[in-house]
C-alpha cells in the first residue's frame, strides 16, 4: 500500500510538473486562446514548443462557445495510421473544404472518386514520356535568360535582393509555362508586380487565420470585407481573372501537335463539372492548384537551402565540388535530369531542408468515424487534427539530438548512395496515397536550379536582416531573404551564358 502511494505521488509530481512547463494555459472560457494569438508571430516553434513537451501529441483548447479545439500531433506512427493505414477514415472531409474553398474542386481539396480522376489524370501526364524532356527544356530556358542574367546585373552591381522574391518569380513562371502555356514574365531584370503571382501569398496567411479564428468571426469577415478575409476575396477574383484569360487565349490558338499539358488536361478532364456543376469552373479549380503548388513548394524550399547554405561553407563547397567533378570539364548545361540525380551531396542538401523547413508546414485531418490513435488519444468526426511536419523535422526522438543542424550527410548512405526514410517520418511530400504526384518534378526543378546558382555564385546574407518564418501554411519567410550574389570567378561570371548550351 506504501509504495502504491509512492507511485501515485510521483506520478502526480512529475505531472504537475511538467503542465507548469508547458508554454500554454487553459484560460476559462477563452480556453488557450490568448496564448496562441501572442505566439502566433511564431506559431511554428510555439507549436513545436508545446509537442516537444507533449511526447508529440497535445490537445488545444479554444474558447468554450467556439468548437475550435485541435489536437496537435508530429507523432510518426499517428502520421503513419492517418494518412496511409487508416487513410479512407481521414479524408479532407467538408470542414477542410469550408476553410480551404479557395481551392474549388481541385485535387488538393477532394476526395474519393473526384480525388481519384484527379490523381489518375495528372498522374499520367507526369508519367509522359515527354514531360521530363519538357521541364527541363523550360528550366533551362528560364535560367539562361532570366534567372542567370539577373544575378549577373546584380553582382556586378553590388546590389542586395530579395532571393525569395526572385524564386517566387521563376518559378510562377515556370509552372505557368508548364501548366498554362503562358510566361508571364515575371523574372525580368525590373522585377514587375504581377497580381496573381503575389495574390498567392495573401491567400496562404488568411487560410492559417481560419484555423485560429472561430468560423463565425471569420465568416463575417468575409461577409464585409474585412481584414485577411478581404484580401482572401480579393485574391481569388485575381485567380479566375488571370487563369480564365489564359484559356481564353489557349482556345484562339491554332492547336499543334506537340506535348502541351494543358491541352492534355483539357482533354483529360472533358465533361468533368464538380460540385459547381460548371466544366469551365473546375478546370480552373484544378489549374489553380496545379500553379499554387508549383509556385510555393519550390521557391519556399529554394529560399531556406540558400538561408542554410549561407551559414554552412563548407555544405556549399562540397556541393560545388560534387559539381565540376560530374561535368569534368563541360559546361554546366550537359547537366541533365540523370546527372542531376547523382549529386548525392546536393539531394542531401535539398532534403535537409525540407525536413527543418517544409514548404507546408501543417495539414488538417479529421475522421469520418470514431477512432483511437496510436497515441492512445480519442477522436470522433467531430475532431479537428493538425498535422505538424515543422514540427516533425525538430524532434529529438525521431531525428536525434543533432534534429536542429543542418547535415547533408544524414541523407548519404554508407555506400555513398542517397539515403532513403519513410514517408512518415519524412513527411515534406506527404505520405500514403496523398503523397505529392510532383514530387519527383519538384526535385528536378530545385537540383536545376540550385546547381546553377552554387556553380556560379556564392550567397551571402545581408547582416542585420531578420529571417524568419510567415503566420501561414506555406513556410515562406516574412521578411523575404536579403542577400548579395558574389561570382565565384569573375572571369567566368562574367562570361556570356553560353554555359547553357
Amino acid at each position: 500500500m506504501l509504495l502504491i502511494s509512492i507511485v501515485l505521488f510521483v506520478s502526480g509530481a512529475v505531472f504537475l510538473h511538467r503542465r507548469r512547463r508547458l508554454p500554454v494555459t487553459n484560460w476559462p472560457v477563452l480556453g488557450m486562446l490568448p496564448d496562441i494569438l501572442l505566439n502566433i508571430h511564431r506559431i511554428h516553434d510555439f507549436i513545436t514548443h508545446i509537442l516537444t513537451l507533449s511526447d508529440g501529441t497535445f490537445m488545444i483548447k479554444g474558447p468554450w462557445f467556439a468548437n475550435i479545439d485541435m489536437l496537435l500531433t508530429s507523432d510518426p506512427a499517428n502520421m503513419h495510421h492517418m494518412l496511409s493505414k487508416n487513410f479512407h477514415n481521414y479524408p479532407k472531409g467538408p470542414e477542410f473544404r469550408n476553410i480551404f474553398d479557395v481551392l474549388g474542386d481541385g485535387i488538393f481539396n477532394s476526395d474519393n472518386e473526384l480525388w481519384e480522376i484527379h490523381r489518375k489524370t495528372t498522374m499520367s501526364l507526369l508519367k509522359h514520356p515527354e514531360f521530363n524532356s519538357l521541364l527541363e527544356t523550360n528550366i533551362k530556358n528560364k535560367l539562361e535568360k532570366g534567372l542567370l542574367p539577373l544575378l549577373s546585373f546584380l553582382s556586378s552591381h553590388n546590389q542586395e535582393a530579395d532571393l525569395q522574391e526572385i524564386f517566387q518569380k521563376l518559378t510562377f513562371d515556370a509552372i505557368c509555362v508548364l501548366v498554362l502555356d503562358h510566361d508571364p514574365e515575371c523574372l525580368s531584370m525590373d522585377l514587375p508586380f504581377i497580381q496573381c503571382e503575389k495574390a498567392i501569398t495573401d491567400a496562404e496567411e488568411a487560410l492559417l487565420w481560419r484555423h485560429i479564428l472561430p468560423e463565425k468571426v471569420w465568416m463575417l469577415q468575409k461577409r464585409f470585407g474585412l481584414g485577411k478575409e478581404k484580401k482572401l476575396s480579393e485574391a481569388c477574383k485575381i485567380f479566375d481573372e488571370f487563369i480564365y484569360k489564359c484559356l481564353d487565349q489557349k482556345h484562339e490558338q491554332k492547336q499543334e501537335e506537340k506535348f502541351e499539358l494543358l491541352t492534355l488536361l483539357m482533354r483529360g478532364f472533358e465533361g468533368q463539372r464538380g460540385t459547381s456543376g460548371d466544366s469551365r469552373k473546375f478546370l480552373k479549380d484544378t489549374l489553380l492548384n496545379l500553379i499554387i503548388a508549383g509556385r510555393d513548394t519550390t521557391s519556399t524550399t529554394l529560399s531556406w537551402f540558400f538561408y542554410l547554405l549561407a551559414q554552412n561553407p563548407i555544405a556549399e563547397n562540397n556541393i560545388r565540388d560534387e559539381i565540376k567533378k560530374h561535368l569534368g570539364g563541360r559546361k554546366w548545361g550537359s547537366l541533365g535530369v540523370k546527372e542531376l540525380g547523382e549529386l548525392v551531396y546536393l539531394h542531401g542538401g535539398i532534403c535537409e531542408t525540407l525536413r527543418l523547413y517544409p514548404p507546408v508546414a501543417l495539414d488538417h485531418k479529421s475522421p469520418t468515424t470514431a477512432d483511437v490513435l496510436p497515441s492512445g488519444h480519442v477522436v470522433d468526426e467531430h475532431s479537428r487534427i493538425i498535422l505538424s511536419f515543422y514540427s516533425m523535422g525538430r524532434m529529438e526522438g525521431i531525428w536525434g539530438e543533432d534534429c536542429m543542424e543542418f547535415r547533408p550527410e544524414r541523407w548519404i548512405s554508407d555506400g555513398g548512395g542517397i539515403k532513403r526514410e519513410p514517408s512518415y517520418k519524412f513527411t515534406a511530400f506527404n505520405a500514403g496515397p496523398r503523397t505529392c504526384l510532383g514530387k519527383d518534378m519538384s526535385l528536378i526543378q530545385m537540383k536545376m536550379v540550385a546547381a546553377a546558382i552554387i556553380y556560379h555564385y556564392h550567397v551571402e546574407l545581408v547582416k542585420g536582416h531578420e529571417v524568419c518564418a510567415i503566420d501561414s501554411f506555406i513556410l515562406q519567410m516574412k521578411y523575404g531573404l536579403r542577400v548579395r550574389i558574389l561570382p565565384i570567378n569573375i572571369n567566368r561570371a562574367s562570361d556570356d551564358f553560353g554555359l547553357l548550351e
